[in-house]
């Protein structure tokens, strides 16, 4: 049976922390949600990308079926020179869907995350907090207390940073750590590096929706996508040099970006600027890439941006970030439910779990980092290795057949599922998936 006096204390109210919150409510396990913005989703972000893994997870809490009428599958797939040429045209997601049952859904990112909480239920949508700007983080052998910064505090028994990549909560565990142990090796307060930027706006689908494309250049890319009711912009450019140091940047800078790209062709007939004069949301901001070597301290634990970082162009952000959920939370409740456990573990309990989770994550986080990593310089031409990667030895159909069979069906057949919840499989492909959802053990 599981503790019941334990409680969790998220801090981050995005995909991630919701995300986190139905597994913690499917657990059995307490939880309250602080998220500093006053609103559940606000319409800022561009597209996620949800591959089978992902959806089946999301299936697993229930959540799926609502979604699936958010989402548009990924069908054509089309690759561009800047000059216009089309070196590309394929239905590069078939083999997916041969695999695995289904596509990658693509999904608006606020309609997600407003999804995502609506399908809370009712008497735990009020442990969604919002306005809630964490300012400090006290952890003891006995508990964890969140302060904010309206003089609201919170206290339970573990912190899961869910806040992104300027998480709030790995800069306050980083400073207890340090503070403990001034030996201790820690991860940098800036651990992840920025190659490049991105400019990303939304707008009222242009086109079919179901379409991925992709415009590759020297040091440049341009990635378009379309929803049921969006489509979606990404541009792509390298910086003069690698930083750590986060950057802002304003309207004019966007507008800027905006003209260099303006004539870059997205499809046959339409370029940059035709779509982003029509543009509903916009932003821009350096990409950071990194993982960091420490998840865990005390009674603070990370999870998704907050402790590793990818580029964009795979979409395997969001979908790492749900693997570090069914991760850190199959783990606690194992710790929670194992034979003679206690309401409250100590924290040497807790730094072994986070121990484990890290390893369980870390092979397949490594893979993610490294296609998005390259993803990102082949359509980008980093090199001139990888310009004859992007434009000539990554075009022909049998090497799709090749990746989608050899090299991407493998990995993800392995990927988590959380192993307390019963549920029929909702894809059915000819690879068989590592972690069946049916006939698991239960408590």
């Amino acid at each position: 049976m599981i503790a019941t006096e334990f409680k969790v204390i998220i801090v981050g109210g995005g995909p991630i922390g919701i995300t986190a919150a139905h597994a913690l409510h499917k657990a059995g396990i307490p939880f309250v949600v602080l998220e500093r913005s006053s609103t559940v989703a606000r319409d800022v972000g561009a597209s996620l990308v949800i591959a089978p893994p992902s959806l089946r997870v999301l299936h697993q809490v229930g959540l799926l079926n609502r979604l699936r009428g958010l989402g548009s599958e990924l069908v054509l797939r089309y690759s561009f020179t800047q000059d216009g040429y089309k070196f590309k045209a394929c239905k590069a997601f078939d083999e997916c869907k041969k695999n695995f049952g289904t596509r990658p859904l693509v999904f608006h990112r606020a309609e997600l995350v407003q999804s995502l909480y609506d399908q809370l239920p009712a008497e735990i949508k009020s442990r969604v907090l919002l306005g809630k700007k964490v300012t400090d983080i006290q952890s003891t052998e006995n508990d964890v207390k969140v302060l904010c910064s309206d003089g609201s505090q919170y206290e339970g028994s573990m912190v899961i940073g869910a806040d992104g990549v300027h998480s709030r909560t790995r800069q306050i565990m980083r400073l207890l750590a340090l503070e403990a142990d001034c030996h201790v090796q820690w991860d940098s307060e800036t651990p992840f590096t920025s190659s490049y930027r991105c400019l990303w706006a939304s707008f009222k689908r242009p086109i079919e929706p179901g379409a991925a494309f992709e415009t590759q250049g020297k040091d440049r890319s341009v990635m378009f996508v379309t929803g049921k009711e969006r489509g979606w912009i990404f541009l792509y450019e390298k910086l003069p040099k690698p930083t750590t140091a986060r950057t802002s940047y304003s309207e004019k800078d966007i507008e800027a970006m905006a003209d260099r790209f303006a004539d870059y062709p997205i499809t046959d007939s339409l370029r940059v600027k035709h779509v982003l004069a029509d543009r509903m949301t916009s932003g821009m901001s350096d990409l950071q890439e990194g993982i960091c070597n420490n998840w865990g301290w005390g009674r603070i634990a990370l999870v998704g941006d907050a402790i590793h970082k990818v580029c964009p162009n795979a979409g395997l952000g969001y979908q790492s970030g749900i693997q570090d959920v069914v991760s850190l939370v199959n783990n606690l409740r194992q710790l929670l439910a194992s034979p003679g456990a206690s309401r409250n573990p100590s924290v040497a309990e807790l730094e072994a779990m986070y121990t484990s989770y890290r390893a369980q994550r870390w092979d397949d986080l490594a893979i993610d980092a490294s296609v998005s990593a390259h993803a990102t310089r082949i359509q980008a031409w980093a090199s001139w290795w990888y310009y004859v990667l992007g434009r000539y030895l990554t075009v022909p159909s049998f090497v799709d057949y090749i990746i989608a069979n050899w090299v991407q069906a493998p990995v993800w057949r392995k990927r988590l599922a959380f192993d307390f919840l019963d549920a029929e499989e909702p894809f059915v492909g000819r690879v068989a998936w590592l972690h069946p959802l049916k006939n698991m053990y239960v408590k």
